[in-house]
């Protein structure tokens, strides 16, 4: 795997170091050993996938608060996603910047999004898969969330978003 640090200190953009041959690629796609080497402590206790039917769907921007702040691990299985994090560590140098790549059923990018970050992405194919794998369990008590369109964030969406959840609608400005 190769780590590539975004500006964002403590994300990481993941590629795959690709073993290919008539068959196809082999590739590992998680590491502890790896992981731990750049200085990331990924301890996946629960893993959830995401269906996406049509392009255009937001999901997001969400997080989790102390005692439970989890890191996550993101890829697309199928399609593509405008993947979005923003950082929201008030001691961070990057404190409320945000960051995006694109993740693809063809790229094979990964990305690490640390404790502290809200996350959340925009389908850009009909039925995109997300695949995340996260180092702390669901607690509806410490689940945030915060407007996709905050001012204070400007994020630049590539689609004006056609599908956004209720919930995510009625988050409050950050």
């Amino acid at each position: 795997m190769v780590f590539k640090e975004t500006k964002l200190k403590g994300a990481f953009v993941i590629e795959l170091e690709r073993l290919d041959d008539e068959r196809g690629f082999f590739a590992r796609s998680y590491c502890k050993r790896e992981f731990e080497k750049n200085g990331l402590n990924m301890n996946i206790v629960q893993c959830n996938v995401s269906y996406n039917k049509k392009r255009g769907t937001l999901r997001g921007m969400h997080y989790q608060v102390h005692p439970h702040e989890e890191a996550k691990l993101v890829s697309c299985i199928r399609g593509a996603i405008y993947d979005v994090i923003v950082d929201l560590r008030p001691n961070s140098p990057t404190y409320c910047q945000w960051f995006v790549v694109e993740l693809n059923a063809e790229n094979y990018k990964m990305l690490y999004v640390p404790k502290g970050f809200a996350h959340g992405f925009q389908i850009l194919e009909d039925n995109s898969v997300v695949f995340y794998q996260m180092s702390e369990f669901y607690h509806p008590e410490c689940a945030r969330g915060m407007r996709w369109d905050d001012p204070l964030f400007r994020i630049e969406w590539p689609i004006k978003p056609l599908i956004i959840s209720l919930q995510d609608r009625s988050y409050k400005p950050f």
